[in-house]
């Protein structure tokens, strides 16, 4: 059964290496895809976050990292997905969410999707927030994967 897991991750984040890992473990493949969402002015292009999201999940070996643009049903056709995972940070995420669930489900009835809640320590963590932190010179090695804090440096250069 392969799973997907979407989102723009600008940038990805320990939080959603956390519901990455724990999907890995649940479902033998869990494709996680990169938006490239032209709607958002982003902090890494497209090709960038694809290749943190790819670095930050070299070590499970059943996590395919891909890009794509468009609806994410007709994604999850192409690769014969049938279940979504999101994650749920608190209250605030699950009124967004469940619509979402039920658009996506809506668009392709064969499409169902799994929440998985964050960790406790993650729970208050965003792209956004780490965004903001870094943007006024704050330090963001605690909330992100060695690679995006890696790649945060480089761009503050």
């Amino acid at each position: 059964m392969t799973v997907i897991y979407a989102g723009t991750f600008d940038p990805i984040t320990n939080g959603h290496l956390n519901i990455i890992q724990r999907a890995a473990t649940l479902f033998p493949k869990v494709i996680v895809a990169v938006a490239e969402n032209t709607t958002k002015r982003p902090l890494f292009l497209h090709q960038q976050r694809i290749k943190l999201a790819q670095e930050s999940c070299q070590n499970i070996t059943n996590v395919q990292v891909i890009g794509f643009s468009g609806l994410l049903v007709d994604l999850a056709k192409s690769y014969g997905a049938k279940t979504l995972i999101r994650g749920i940070r608190g209250n605030d995420d699950i009124d967004y969410e469940i619509q979402l669930a039920q658009l996506n489900n809506r668009l392709s009835s064969e499409l169902d999707t799994v929440f998985l809640p964050s960790a406790v320590e993650w729970r208050y963590l965003s792209s956004t927030m780490v965004r903001e932190i870094y943007f006024h010179q704050g330090d963001v090695a605690q909330f992100v994967p060695l690679a995006v804090n890696n790649a945060l440096t480089q761009l503050g250069k």
